[in-house]
């Protein structure tokens, strides 16, 4: 059984000293500790809630804990580990369907649902449907939410769409992730966040 509140504290312990000795051989000197303290318990949290958002979405769940390690190639920081522990849901059968997401930071808990990037066919599917019929309850279900999102990636509506269409903000998206922030790191609490998206994932499940 999981305990995230423990790896809420046990993590900001760990990647605050990480966060002042950044380096390989810190790192390695301090891997058992990342092992017992973040990982193995990330990996139990995983299944946990693997196994509850099974029962929400009737089918199996794929899970992910993102890498320790920092991808330096392109960044002038070469800093080489991240100072943060993300996760990842996703349903088994749908691999480019949405994730639900949960990162403990140094000064965040964050929970996530969504899709960071559209596929071409996902793109096209949702500009469609947002201005078809849908659009009205595609953009009422956000709202239901109650929760953040990001902004669109476009600065202009795509043609052939109206560029005065009221869901213009929905029509210049790429990507649709919805971000709230759980009171603390108890699981009960993950999936009160996650139930939040409940109707919109019902509203978009049999479009993307």
């Amino acid at each position: 059984m999981s305990d995230p509140a423990a790896l809420v504290a046990d993590a900001r312990a760990f990647l605050g000293a990480l966060a002042r000795n950044n380096s390989r051989d810190w790192f390695q000197a301090h891997r058992a500790d990342y092992d017992a303290k973040l990982k193995e318990p990330a990996q139990r949290l995983l299944a946990d809630l693997a196994e509850r958002l099974g029962r929400t979405t009737g089918e199996p769940m794929t899970t992910k804990l993102f890498r320790i390690h920092r991808d330096v190639r392109f960044s002038k920081d070469k800093t080489p580990y991240n100072t943060h522990l993300h996760m990842l849901w996703q349903q088994s059968s749908h691999r480019d369907g949405p994730g639900w997401f949960y990162g403990i930071g140094l000064d965040y808990l964050r929970t996530g649902w969504g899709w960071m990037s559209f596929t071409p066919a996902q793109l096209s599917t949702w500009r469609d449907a947002v201005d078809g019929p849908y659009g009205a309850g595609i953009d009422a279900a956000i709202a239901a939410c109650g929760m953040e999102i990001g902004g669109p990636e476009l600065k202009r509506v795509p043609a052939p769409h109206a560029k005065d269409h009221p869901l213009a903000e929905h029509l210049r998206r790429k990507s649709l992730v919805l971000w709230s922030d759980p009171p603390d790191g108890a699981a009960g609490s993950l999936m009160a966040e996650f139930a939040r998206i409940e109707p919109l994932r019902k509203a978009l499940s049999g479009l993307l």
